[in-house]
């Protein structure tokens, strides 16, 4: 019983006159606040938790309440009338809130059987591969560790011809009470770590365990199309289930090692080609390579530096079926000739001289611009 000098409207932070759905909400909110399995081994909090436990038992029974309201605090909580009535604080709690299951729901899904079968962890592998493989797809063996269920004992973690019993101290719950005072808690039990049966003879194999760490080579197939972050999922292939439940799967995460000339731009492929420079300003046809080998490409008459030219359909594979696979953009560098002969030098000075100002338009029009500059 409280033996706090607050009354209990006040520690429940609600006026005389509060309804009792309004106490309800009161008490949830701050028991949630104070609740021992959100603040582990903080005594404040435990006995803030009881104090309100008491308060709500009073305040939320019609007759404890009147006769609180008639009373008044102190002659209450001295005399011994109201109090708890061999109800714990946990018990108060799991009323208000419909059920004694209620964090195990909260955070764990619903409350299970420490018996019940239990699915395996997910396992994940990281395979890098070239930037080839990513457009054309392949098979690649991998292995990997993991548990897998052991072929003895069949993953009971018994010896062949010997089974698990009840455990005495939790009477196979896997729980254990502890009490202090009206105060009470549970918790998993000690003896057989929860799960409410004890092995007597573990299996030789897995020392009881159920499982045994073993090395297994599995095939990949890679789909064309992937690409770095791509993951693929080989169900039932990650760490066995216990007791029975199934195993988890392998994810298999990819990353693409780049390529010496092609980048990848999501569905598109890009690259520089470099063209020679009378091959820009006279146009002509030149070989570009693409994924799938080299084809021939028109460069027109006039062909500026950093110009991209479109191949359809070259680029990426589509990993959605159904879908068009990506293009190829081809951007253009125009190659200055360098390490020119005499005669060489000649030859393009006799051109440069032979040129007029429309042969260079771009150039005459910033020169036009620039001239406001310089004025």
């Amino acid at each position: 019983m409280s033996t706090s000098t607050e009354d209990y409207y006040s520690i429940l932070e609600v006026d005389r006159n509060a309804t009792p759905d309004e106490l309800k909400k009161a008490y949830r909110k701050l028991a949630m606040k104070y609740h021992p399995d959100r603040n582990p081994g903080d005594k404040e909090a435990e006995e803030k938790f009881k104090t309100l436990s008491t308060a709500y038992e009073v305040l939320s029974d019609e007759s404890k309440r009147r006769q609180y309201d008639q009373l008044g605090h102190e002659m209450y909580t001295k005399g011994g009338r109201g109090g708890m009535g061999g109800m714990t604080a946990e018990d108060i709690f799991a009323q208000a809130f419909g059920g004694s299951d209620f964090f195990s729901n909260l955070f764990g899904g619903g409350r299970r059987s420490p018996n019940d079968p239990l699915e395996g962890d997910d396992l994940l592998y990281e395979l890098q591969i070239d930037f080839e493989d990513a457009m054309f797809g392949l098979e690649r063996k991998i292995e990997i560790p993991r548990s897998e269920t052991c072929s003895v004992c069949q993953g009971s973690g018994c010896e062949p011809g010997t089974s698990k019993r009840t455990c005495p101290q939790c009477n196979g719950s896997g729980q254990v009470t502890m009490s202090q005072g009206f105060f009470s808690i549970r918790q998993p039990c000690t003896y057989c770590q929860g799960s409410g049966s004890v092995i007597e003879k573990p299996c030789h194999t897995c020392r009881g365990r159920g499982t045994v760490r073993r090395r297994k080579t599995l095939t990949v197939r890679i789909p064309a199309g992937v690409d770095t972050g791509s993951r693929l999922r080989l169900a039932g292939e990650g760490e066995a289930g216990l007791r029975g439940g199934p195993p988890g799967d392998l994810y298999v995460r990819i990353r693409v090692r780049p390529h010496e000339i092609f980048s990848r731009d999501e569905k598109d492929l890009r690259c520089d080609v470099p063209i020679p420079f009378h091959v820009a300003a006279l146009g002509g046809d030149i070989e570009v390579p693409t994924i799938n080998g080299k084809v021939k490409m028109t460069i027109p008459a006039g062909t500026q530096t950093g110009t991209e030219l479109r191949l359809k359909g070259r680029g990426v594979p589509a990993l959605t079926k159904g879908h068009p696979r990506g293009d190829q953009y081809v951007r253009v560098i125009v190659e200055v000739p360098t390490n020119l002969s005499r005669d060489q030098k000649e030859k393009l000075q006799a051109f440069a001289d032979a040129c007029t100002d429309n042969v260079h338009p771009r150039l005459k029009a910033f020169i036009e611009n620039a001239k406001r500059f310089f004025k």
